[in-house]
């Protein structure tokens, strides 16, 4: 016997690599994002997941560009670039979280950041994104934020979030505690 979340991680693939999803059939001219949301105890098991989709979807689809985008390497590797990181987290030790909350709000605005990611993982060049990393992220980065500004630049290049929390088609809540402010409007990838 397999538990749900089992069942729904076997249906991700067949899903992502059909013709339909690819090509945003039945979306109704929406932005083709999609969340996965799962318990946060998962985590470990959806990393591997994301691993194994990695693997398998040059193998039952060969040619289709697929990119992982994982939040916290993304938001690291910016820091690094910028001369920040080490910086950070002196700040942290020396002046705690909420200082270093207030300093990286520039750095790691929205705008900026959807910039870095599409250098990372140009529209134009993807046939499918996975985001990932979001639970490691906040609150430096809130996902409802980050996706809104995603919509501008994504085109009709699908973008799946594995999302450590609920969401119920309209709001967002990480971790299955706290709850997002802001509606926001994706698919569930599977229900």
């Amino acid at each position: 016997m397999t538990d749900s979340l089992t069942q729904r991680l076997n249906e991700i693939l067949p899903k992502v690599i059909s013709t339909e999803f690819l090509s945003g059939k039945g979306l109704g001219n929406e932005i083709a994002f999609y969340i996965f949301d799962y318990p946060p105890e998962a985590e470990l098991r959806i990393r591997k997941h994301i691993q194994f989709l990695m693997a398998h979807i040059p193998k039952n689809r060969p040619g289709l560009r697929v990119m992982h985008v994982n939040l916290f390497d993304l938001i690291v590797d910016h820091l690094k670039d910028r001369n920040l990181l080490e910086k950070s987290f002196q700040m942290q030790r020396d002046k705690g979280d909420k200082a270093l909350h207030k300093a990286l709000l520039g750095p790691l605005k929205s705008e900026k950041l959807v910039r870095i990611f599409v250098e990372v993982a140009p529209p134009e060049e993807q046939d499918l994104v996975l985001v990932s990393g979001v639970g490691s992220v906040w609150p430096l980065v809130r996902s409802h934020n980050l996706l809104n500004n995603l919509q501008t630049v994504m085109g009709q290049t699908p973008l799946v979030m594995f999302y450590p929390g609920r969401y119920d088609g309209q709001a967002l809540r990480l971790f299955g505690k706290i709850k997002s402010n802001n509606y926001y409007r994706a698919f569930k990838l599977v229900p």
